[in-house]
Parts: structure tokens; sequence; C-alpha cells
């Protein structure tokens, strides 16, 4: 029997079944993500963005295909996560844009959709690559497209495009070398046939294995092994040449000072001097970069040019990738008494951990971890007892509700800045309680000052100190001190006051659009400002975002 059209009860169930497809098969696709793309894990990113279209589907009571196709648009933009997810939030863009107005799909029009969805994230992609998610969306709308000037039956077609996606998927080691070092077939690739089938599983009716299990010839082609096992060990943490996988949402309808008017192509190429493997996408009122930098601050100062910055994520793939070599997932000694500390920069948690903070968050300014991530932190350290730093004030507030709710006593020391955690953990005593910690740890945060060094988003006047957009300005225990056009000055000048007659030790931490020469510039700045002072001078790569300098005084 012949299916000539896919109604909107149809279209449900594709998207629902392909929503659960992508879900069950999550481990399988990170378990194939390599370099040169490996921020966070491609299945979860893809499950991610499926998951937050097929929610708005399922909120949408309309009859019509084109409501549900634009809805299914709009909820996987929103919710795009990496590389992947908004690769394949584009593809439904433009899937979208080529159903606006229509009841139903027939099987040319399906087969249209398909291709305007290529299309659309070919464009989205400063330099498409083959070998990619890209590659198996081009050739599944092909295969498509042919059958649909054969036969009137959408699940023909829909057929025809499941099997050019498969065909295009075994391609991918051939067209990305990358890939063949390592014997897999592309992540993001795979994750799209997984959706490809649960749409044809919805279209036909039929139920098939919700989680794939290849076979030996299969296993062969997709993995290069018997044993299944993460591909990232094989590859050198030194190859990430930009270390920061940057992503940010940006309200082009809010209002901003100085505001600039947003033209897409003028956006990407910008961001395209900023770094690589570069996603930028919009559809008139908000937009979405993803991007690998060296640089995550210069792309958020950019970005906020255009409007409002909404979702913010920073991942330092550095660390990422040196946490998955040798181990598939982080295994953490089970401690009795955890400190669990809030930080963001390499260096900077490798300062946490050498003083005995035995589980990091990743986050800080414009990253708030959320409570439950925290209260996530508290169970996987399997400990008895536990100790928060937060390391941010916007923090503290998330930190106290995790606590109410955990299942082991959890205290709270109110760090508001890196330099007041590092300090309070002089004063840890596992052997103490969790109350005699907190106050120990709590009456140590006033005996350091702290400083930091970033650049100003816009023009304005507080506390008497008059900044200028994109100067830096030098911000003490919360408070503006400093602004000055160059980050060296500044942040000599913002040091200058922090310092009192009880002064003994400075140490600067130069994070991520820093760089050791200009710490040590401003360590001899401040010996020659004070020859006759003796004070201990320490530089660590904190490799924080966000703040070029974090400065604290003790």
């Amino acid at each position: 029997m012949v299916l000539s059209e896919i109604s909107s009860k149809e279209f449900r169930d594709m998207v629902r079944i392909a929503s659960h497809r992508m879900s069950k098969n999550v481990q399988f696709v990170n378990d194939l993500n390599v370099f040169p793309v490996p921020d966070g894990d491609t299945g979860t990113n893809m499950n991610l963005t499926m998951e937050s279209g097929a929610k708005a589907v399922s909120e949408n009571t309309s009859d019509k295909v084109s409501d549900l196709t634009e809805s299914l648009a709009r909820g996987m933009l929103m919710g795009a996560r990496g590389n992947s997810g908004v690769i394949t939030s584009q593809l439904f863009r433009g899937f979208y844009k080529a159903t606006q107005g229509m009841d139903t799909l027939n099987a040319q029009e399906l087969a249209n959709a398909f291709s305007n969805g290529v299309a659309t994230a070919y464009k989205a992609v400063m330099k498409p690559v083959e070998g990619t998610i890209l590659t198996v969306a081009r050739v599944g709308a092909q295969e498509g497209a042919n059958k649909a000037n054969e036969t009137s039956d959408v699940e023909e077609v829909m057929k025809a495009v499941v099997e050019g996606a498969k065909k295009a998927l075994k391609t991918t080691p051939d067209l990305l070398p990358v890939l063949k070092q390592v014997g897999v077939v592309d992540s993001g690739g795979q994750g799209l046939v997984f959706i490809y089938e649960g749409f044809l599983e919805g279209l036909l009716g039929e139920n098939f294995d919700d989680k794939y299990v290849p076979d030996a010839d299969d296993m062969s082609a997709l993995i290069n092994a018997t044993h299944h096992q993460s591909v990232q060990g094989q590859l050198a943490t030194q190859d990430i040449a930009n270390g920061y996988c940057t992503e940010i949402m940006v309200d082009l309808k809010a209002d901003v000072p100085d505001k600039k008017p947003f033209d897409l192509e003028e956006f990407r190429q910008h961001l395209s001097q900023l770094g690589d493997s570069l996603l930028a996408v919009s559809d008139g009122e908000i937009a979405k970069v993803h991007v690998h930098t060296e640089h995550p601050g210069e792309v958020f100062l950019y970005g906020s040019q255009f409007g409002q910055l909404g979702k913010i994520k920073i991942d330092n793939m550095r660390i990422q990738h040196e946490t998955i070599v040798g181990h598939e997932e982080e295994q953490q000694e089970a401690v009795d008494f955890a400190v669990i500390a809030v930080a963001s920069g390499n260096g900077v948690r490798q300062l946490f951990e050498s003083e005995g903070v035995n589980r990091i968050i990743s986050g800080g300014q414009t990253m708030n971890p959320s409570t439950q991530d925290i209260i996530d932190a508290i169970t996987k350290s399997g400990a008895k007892k536990a100790i928060i730093l937060p390391n941010n004030g916007n923090i503290i507030m998330s930190a106290k509700q995790a606590a109410e709710v955990a299942e082991i006593p959890v205290g709270i020391v109110p760090s508001k800045t890196i330099q007041q955690g590092l300090t309070a953990m002089l004063a840890f005593n596992p052997d103490a309680s969790v109350d005699e910690n907190v106050e120990a740890m709590t009456d140590e945060l006033d005996s350091v000052k702290s400083g930091e060094v970033t650049r100003a988003t816009r023009d304005t006047v507080i506390n008497d100190v008059e900044i200028h957009k994109d100067d830096y300005i030098g911000i003490v225990d919360g408070t503006i001190e400093v602004d000055n056009p160059d980050v060296i000055a500044a942040t000599v000048a913002m040091t200058e006051k922090m310092l009192d007659e009880d002064s003994e030790i400075i140490t600067v931490m130069y994070g991520s659009d820093s760089s050791q020469e200009q710490a040590e510039k401003i360590l001899d700045a401040l010996e020659a400002k004070h020859p006759d002072d003796d004070y201990e001078f320490e530089v660590h790569d904190g490799g924080q975002p966000v703040y070029n300098f974090l400065v604290s005084v003790e």
C-alpha cells in the first residue's frame, strides 16, 4: 500500500521516535567522538538538541505539518549543543523553511525539505568539511530526491534517505584523514543516521531495536577495534590548537548600548578570525555561536555588540581530552570528606587540587553551575560529608540550596573569588567536623584581597571611575577601581590599590587571553615601584576565561 503523504500524526510519531532512538544510542555516538572536535560528547549534544525539538513539537497542538516543523526547528535551535547539535538544528531549520504553509507533505515535498536542510546547514558552516555529518546529510538527501522522481510513496523516499545516509557514513573515514587515523566513522554522521532511522520507524509504524549493536563486520568498519573503546586516547592533547570550546546565544531583539546592526555573513567572517570549527546561525531573533578559540573573552565581547548574551558555555578541550585518556569515564576514588570547588581554567583547577580539593565543578563568572550540578558533584564524590567552595557570589545561593537537599552533611564556605577559595583551603582540616571547617575556612576569607582584570563591555561611570568600552578594568573585592586601555598598566594600577603595610605575598594568575610574559612584566613593574618592600611574588598559568589576570594579595 502506497503512503502518499505525511500528516501531522505521522510527523509527530517520526519526531518522537527519532528522539527516542537518539537517546538510546548516546554513548555509542559519544565513543566515536574524535579530534579535531573533542568538545564534549557528540551523542549527548545531539540528544539534547533533538530532545529540545521533540519537546517543542509535543507542545504544539496544530494539525498542520508546517507548524510542527517550525516548532521542531525552533526547539532544536534553542536547545542546540556543540558543533554537531548546531548543524543538526540547521538541517531542520532548512527542512522547516521548505515546508512553510503545508498541511501535509508528499514524496516530492519531503525530498525537497531534506535537500533544503542540507543547503542551510552547509551555509551555516564557515568552512564545510566532507567526511562529517554534512556529507551524511547531503548523500541522504540526494538519494531521497532520486527516489522522489520515481515514486509518490513517502515511505520509499524516507527509506532512500536512510540508506543514502548509511552509505555515506561508511565513506567518512576515506574523506576525513583524522577519522581514518583512528579507524572510526564520523560521530555526528552516526547520530544523524539514528535520527533518520527513527523518522523511518515512526513513518512505518514498526518497532526496531532501540539500541544499535554492531555485528563483527560493522564493528570493524565503525571503530576498527573489537573492544569498542573510546578513540580519544589515540590522539595527542598538544594537537588541539584552539583549546576552548566556546558557545554563546545572542538575543538580537534586546536593546544594548551602542548596539550594532546584525549581518550574519559579517558576523561569521569576524568570528572565523578568532578560531576554528565555527558555526554561527540565526533565525533573525537570536544568534547562536559555536567556535573553538584560544580567546573566549573576545567572542563574548564581539557578540555583546549585537544584543544581550544569553546562554554562555566554555569547555577546556585540553582538560576534556586529558580526562578521557586512560579511562572511559571519570573515575575518582571515594573520600570520607570531600571538598568541592567551582572553578574554570586548567591551571586554576590544578591549584585547587594541589591544596586538597578532590572534585571540581566547571564554572564561574558567566558560567554559573545549577543547583543540580552541585548536587551531582556531591553525590559523585561518594563522601560522607562535604565542603563547597562556590568562589563566586552568584553561586553561593545555588550551593546553599544543594546543601539543603543533600543526603550528607554539607557546609558552605561563602568564597566569592577564586583567590578566597584558594586561601580558605589553607585552613581545611580533614579530621575536623563540617561546622568546624566552615568556621575556620570562612575566617580565612578576609585575609586575602582579590583583584580581577577584564575587558569593559560598554562606556559608563561607576564609583567615580570613568570606564571606556574595550578598556581593561581592575576590580578589587567586587569594586571597580581602575580603567586603562593597557592590560599591564591596568593590572599594575589595580594591584597598587590592593597593597597595604601588612601585604607580604602577591600572586598573579594569567588567563587564557594573556601570557606568562605579560604576567612577568606586571611583577617587574611592581618590583620597580617598591624596591624597598620585601614582597614575595608568585606567577601561575591559571588558564581562566573572561579574566585576563587574577591577583591575590596576602
